[in-house]
């Protein structure tokens, strides 16, 4: 896991020598407080560490690399008190390789019209210093987020923890290891991938393990601790009587806590963060991972069913981003459509494998027979999700890069019960309709496959997306097929050109 208690955002200033010893110690006075005032909002994700102002290309330069080099640090914040010479910066945003926030801001939210005179337009420049600045980011082809605003409006401050929750999943990804148990399921394209590209592009390592050396734990997992995890599940769940102790299933409720306690000893003895299964391929495993890959989830992990590691990697990362806020984050496929004229709306599920933060109730630990996978009746979390807006996002390996396809949604009670369904589900009400969403995903080669995320949304999706220069299609209700369809198509040319010919 990542916690972010252990993450940091370093905050740097512009400046420059030019204006004077008293100068620049009134930079740095009014930088720390601008500084502390972002870091004390509550909403901030990760702590915010002032650094000292910058005022030649060696100090600036020596940061960046001490910066690229830190664990802690997962990106920069950068604001141009005064004017700070653009060209000091080139060797170090050049080195750069951490996210970037270009922070448009001054000291004072008013102008103090009867007073003001020439210190004080020495000192607060930075309506024409982030100028400069700003063309130096673009003339080097440096991919950062631009806000603009004083840290006092909440509005400001709102838009600097989204994208520090984006820079919190890059570095997540960036240290990410992801347990294959077997490989994709047979004939499926797009669980496909290339993992070496992807190692390249966002850091993560991809590797694969027979699925009988996770049995080999599980088989050796102490009875004593299966009775305890079982006590905790009884404790936490709605128990069906037949997997409470004595009822006729209860073994197989025993075999669930003990898959979930190999896996979670497989996964933290590798140092894996995500991992995949595919019903294909179950070796010695007696039933096919349920209730033990939901509880992972809940935790943090990231999971592909059917051994899509690209969509394990995509959910270990959105949960990251969306630690400590309200909602959940899930595992997803579209399943089915109701099409009643008004009223169309989405079914997603899964086999088994949908996380229990996103129910909107407690939920009950069952067991049903499952059609696939040549295995015992597997125990399962059953519930309906949690209404409220929330975003659905895949990601897809479109030969010359990897392209991420989003969707606004609203999930929505079902409109009748469930009785007969034995999974956990959302339904959801897509953006701007089901008609321009479905046929827009669909052009843009989406998966079906995807994360969805009640506690995260567009914009951190935009932003991360940015930070690893990776292609994003967003479906909202601003949507038109025609103009989406364009975008896709400049969007072939962009990034056959950035990428190189």
């Amino acid at each position: 896991m990542t916690p972010s208690d252990e993450r940091e955002v370093w905050f740097l200033t512009g400046s420059q020598g030019l204006y004077g010893e008293e100068t620049l110690r009134q930079v740095a006075e009014q930088s720390r407080a601008i500084c502390d005032r972002l870091a004390a909002d509550p909403g901030g994700p990760v702590r915010i560490v002032w650094k000292p102002v910058l005022t030649d290309a060696s100090g600036i330069t020596g940061t960046v690399i001490d910066a690229n080099s830190s664990r802690a640090c997962v990106g920069l914040i950068a604001w141009m008190h005064t004017f700070s010479p653009a060209k000091m910066w080139i060797a170090g945003l050049d080195l750069l390789r951490k996210p970037l926030l270009h922070l448009h801001t001054q000291a004072n939210v008013e102008l103090p019209w009867s007073t003001i005179d020439m210190d004080f337009m020495n000192l607060n420049q930075a309506a024409h210093g982030d100028r400069e600045f700003g063309y130096l980011q673009a003339r080097v082809g440096i991919a950062r987020k631009t806000v603009a605003g004083h840290v006092s409006d909440p509005a400001v401050a709102a838009r600097v923890h989204t994208w520090m929750r984006a820079a919190l999943g890059h570095d997540a990804l960036r240290h990410l290891k992801v347990a294959r148990f077997g490989d994709n399921m047979r004939d499926v394209a797009v669980t496909e991938g290339d993992k070496v590209e992807a190692q390249l592009r966002f850091g993560v390592s991809v590797n694969t393990y027979g699925v009988n050396d996770l049995v080999a734990v599980v088989d050796e997992v102490d009875d004593a601790a299966v009775s305890e995890l079982v006590k905790e599940y009884a404790s936490a769940y709605r128990l069906a009587g037949e997997l409470a102790v004595g009822g006729e299933r209860h073994d197989a409720l025993r075999y669930a806590a003990r898959i979930e306690l190999g896996l979670r000893a497989f996964l933290t003895d590798g140092g894996f963060s995500a991992f995949t299964t595919n019903f294909e391929d179950l070796g010695g495993l007696r039933q096919l991972p349920g209730l033990a890959v939901q509880r992972l989830m809940g935790d943090g992990y990231g999971f592909g069913g059917e051994g899509d590691w690209k969509t394990s990697m995509l959910l270990h990362t959105v949960k990251v981003m969306g630690a400590g806020l309200p909602g959940g984050t899930s595992f997803m496929e579209d399943y089915t459509y109701n099409l009643t004229p008004g009223s169309e709306l989405i079914l997603g599920a899964h086999m088994l494998e949908v996380c229990p933060t996103i129910a909107a109730d407690r939920p009950s630990c069952e067991i049903h027979p499952l059609g696939i996978g040549g295995r015992e009746d597997p125990v399962r979390l059953v519930f309906d999700a949690r209404p409220g807006p929330a975003v659905v996002v895949g990601l897809a390996d479109m030969g010359d890069r990897f392209r991420l396809v989003a969707n606004e949604i609203e999930v929505v009670a079902p409109m009748e019960p469930l009785p007969r369904l034995p999974v956990a589900r959302a339904v959801w009400r897509p953006a701007p309709d089901l008609r321009t969403s479905t046929e827009a995903w669909l052009t843009a080669g989406g998966p079906h496959h995807t994360v969805l995320s009640s506690a995260v949304g567009g914009e951190e999706l935009a932003d991360l997306a940015d930070m690893l220069r990776t292609e994003l299609l967003l479906i909202d209700h601003d949507t038109q097929l025609r103009r989406f369809t364009q975008e896709i198509r400049w969007n072939q040319a962009y990034y056959r050109l950035a990428g190189g010919l």
